[in-house]
């Protein structure tokens, strides 16, 4: 989940609310994590109390609850794998010298093939590891470049005068924002089913599970405000056009670490970033596929998930995102606002979800169950408003 997280709200949706509002909208980064808390705590602690991923309680529930799931699921699938896909491919494309210059088209497909071949050879594992050295690069790049950045006092120039995000015309923004924050919601399904496969190598109990989830929750949320910060303290009110999730905008990211802690950064930070946002992308498409495969053989009444049906999905996940990244290849912006947007929307159907398999467990406080019930109401209720403004009703 820690990959996911950082490698898509991080790098793209915090930097650039701190870069376009500065502060303004710190409490709502710090709000979001709080109340999307407890449907990834639901998670763990469903599968270390029964034995059962979230997929197959939502199977003993019933069927519509099944269907729900399998159907969001796979749609989100090939959205979110195009989205942090496309970001990858163009911030591969601006690693590359100018006489190795490609069309995004070519290094996307790679990409993607480069994704699909590990996935299907299983060596996805060892890169496990060094994506996890690579985040922790990025977090400790970050947290450094925050405080070498604060020293230097802001950059705003005089005269600037400070946007509001507080209106109907920002509206998108802030859904993308929540939607990415700290992941898709639906993750929590997926980092269930990794939790009952390490439960079978090495069983941990409850309290320890639920630590290890709170240090990463927590660390996660942390982050965020890191990134808003640098863009806050870096970007906010320079006088210099801000460009949102384009490819320029990847080069003015690497610019706010340049200025911070060194032209020798640009390089690296680049590497980082593009390994960071891969290893996001095999995550998303092997998390995904598993999910989705899980859920299909629930559906179907199969004892056990076989491992060609994960193979199907991954394959699946892959062709039909790299479509859509060929048919966006221009459209960063667009591309990652939509995956955002639809992870935004389908975030009170998963929260329900969720909240519904663990709303009679007599081991939940009333305290997690109260957030949890403001949460899905903050949820929906922020979508009803983005819905209604998108057709018209208000504004």
């Amino acid at each position: 989940m820690a990959s996911a997280a950082i490698g898509g709200s991080h790098i793209v949706s915090s930097a650039q609310a701190g870069a376009l509002f500065g502060w303004q909208l710190a409490g709502l980064i710090v709000l979001t994590n709080l109340l999307k808390y407890p449907f990834f705590r639901f998670g763990p602690q469903y599968t270390v109390e029964t034995g059962r991923s979230l997929i197959e309680g939502y199977a003993d529930k019933g069927r519509p609850y099944l269907w729900v799931f399998f159907i969001l699921c796979a749609v989100s699938s090939v959205i979110s794998a195009a989205g942090v896909g496309l970001l990858s491919a163009v911030i591969l494309n601006s690693m590359l010298p100018a006489g190795l210059a490609v069309s995004a088209p070519v290094t996307a497909s790679v990409m993607m093939l480069v994704v699909w071949a590990l996935l299907i050879a299983g060596h996805y594992k060892a890169l496990d590891g060094v994506t996890k050295l690579i985040v922790a690069g990025l977090t400790v790049a970050t947290v450094v470049s925050t405080f070498v950045a604060a020293s230097k006092g802001s950059n705003v120039q005089p005269g600037f005068v400070q946007p509001s995000p507080w209106n109907l015309a920002t509206l998108p923004f802030l859904v993308a924002l929540v939607g990415w924050m700290p992941a898709p919601i639906e993750i929590s399904a997926i980092n269930s089913m990794w939790i009952k496969a390490k439960q079978k190598l090495s069983p941990a109990n409850a309290a320890d599970t639920l630590f290890d989830f709170n240090v990463g929750y927590v660390t996660s949320a942390l982050l965020a405000l890191f990134f808003l910060a640098m863009g806050a303290l870096v970007q906010y009110g320079n006088g210099e056009k801000l460009e949102p999730a384009s490819a320029a905008y990847i080069n003015q990211l690497v610019q706010m670490y340049g200025r911070t802690i060194g032209e020798w950064s640009r390089p690296v930070i680049l590497l980082i970033a593009f390994m960071c946002m891969f290893g996001t992308t095999i995550t998303v498409v092997d998390g995904y596929a598993r999910a989705s495969a899980e859920a299909l053989r629930l559906l179907r009444g199969r004892s056990e998930l076989r491992s060609h049906s994960v193979g199907l999905w991954v394959t699946g996940i892959s062709v039909v995102s790299l479509a859509l990244i060929l048919l966006m290849q221009n459209q960063l912006a667009g591309m990652l606002k939509f995956s955002m947007t639809s992870a935004f929307v389908t975030a009170p159907v998963f929260a329900w979800l969720n909240l519904s398999l663990v709303s009679g467990n007599r081991h939940l406080s009333g305290g997690l169950k109260a957030l949890a019930y403001a949460g899905l109401v903050f949820l929906a209720g922020f979508t009803a408003l983005f819905l209604a403004n998108l057709t018209g009703l208000v504004g």
